[in-house]
């Protein structure tokens, strides 16, 4: 069998004279959590929609399990949007059967499945509550039982930690790991949250503007970005920022130095020993440190070195 269940060959998305997705070619295996990452409308959602049927590419092909995606069985795929799709007057139990009958899921072994789904996300005890009563975590439990009631092969998640608690989101999270871990289902998750990425995920695909601008192992991303130390620097003059900044990017193995929201943040390797020339830099452009700290070079630095750090709505 093939290590790949999707793949994307060069598929491309116009709307209008608007590209949202620019030749993504791309391979998720068999059996992982893929996460997707990338700023508001990079063409995240875009292309999950295409990679899932929900929506048709302009050009480029979908292949799972082989076969062109208009072949390929609707129950193949189970699909978690961000926005909560339930029926408020309908209790957690009768949500789940419901789904499973549309997908023709046969009786007793349905009623196994809505019990093990409702034990596995905290749930047995709303099994009879309607959902107009549930919590907001609740819900988007809910709403993720639904989306793998009827035993889908990938399961896409799409911001699944929205407005969630920490405590939801712990429950949420091993639900993921276990769907991977205990089920072998192929997970594609779209988050904001770098630490739910980096945790979740064996794999991420970072997209802006449409393309496809590094896919690789959490762990490979933040060396190939730059292994060392971090320094994050507050100064007393924030308007000096980028004058310390064409400075310190001239000192050897200083591989960055950008703002981030007023911050000036270095990535170097062995920054510790470097500290002394970095302060003598930021006071002779006349200013001076407020507050520093050190720290290890993590996926959200990978994200800002790659797409920017301005926000695009």
């Amino acid at each position: 069998m093939n290590d790949f269940i999707i793949e994307a060959r060069d598929v491309t998305r116009d709307f209008g004279d608007f590209r949202a997705v620019d030749k993504l070619n791309l391979k998720i295996k068999r059996g992982e959590v893929f996460g997707f990452l990338g700023p508001n409308g990079a063409g995240k959602t875009t292309s999950i929609s295409i990679m899932v049927g929900l929506l048709r590419p302009t050009s480029g092909d979908v292949f799972i399990n082989g076969e062109k995606l208009d072949k390929v069985e609707k129950g193949t795929i189970g699909i978690c949007p961000q926005e909560l799709v339930l029926w408020d007057f309908l209790t957690c139990k009768e949500s789940l059967m419901l789904i499973g009958d549309m997908y023709e899921v046969p009786k007793k072994e349905l009623e196994k499945r809505v019990h093990k789904l409702l034990d596995d996300l905290f749930l047995t005890d709303k099994a009879d509550t309607v959902v107009t009563q549930l919590s907001g975590g609740m819900k988007r439990r809910l709403n993720l039982a639904m989306a793998v009631v009827h035993h889908p092969e990938i399961v896409v998640l799409d911001e699944p930690s929205e407005g969630l608690d920490p405590q939801s989101r712990r429950v949420l999270w091993n639900y993921i790991r276990s769907l991977r871990d205990d089920e072998g289902k192929t997970v594609i998750l779209t988050t904001h949250l770098m630490d739910e990425a980096d945790r979740l995920s064996d794999r991420i695909a970072i997209i802006d503007h449409g393309k496809l601008l590094k896919l690789d192992t959490p762990s490979n991303l933040k060396k190939e970005i730059g292994e060392g130390d971090v320094v994050e620097m507050k100064l007393s003059d924030p308007e000096k920022i980028q004058d310390v900044a064409n400075l310190l990017v001239e000192m050897e193995d200083v591989h960055s130095a950008v703002d981030v929201d007023g911050t000036l943040n270095v990535r170097a390797l062995d920054a510790v020993s470097k500290l002394p020339k970095m302060i003598d830099h930021v006071e002779s452009a006349n200013t001076h440190v407020l507050d520093l700290s050190i720290r290890q070079n993590t996926l959200e630095d990978v994200f800002i070195d790659l797409t920017g750090t301005g926000l695009r709505e």
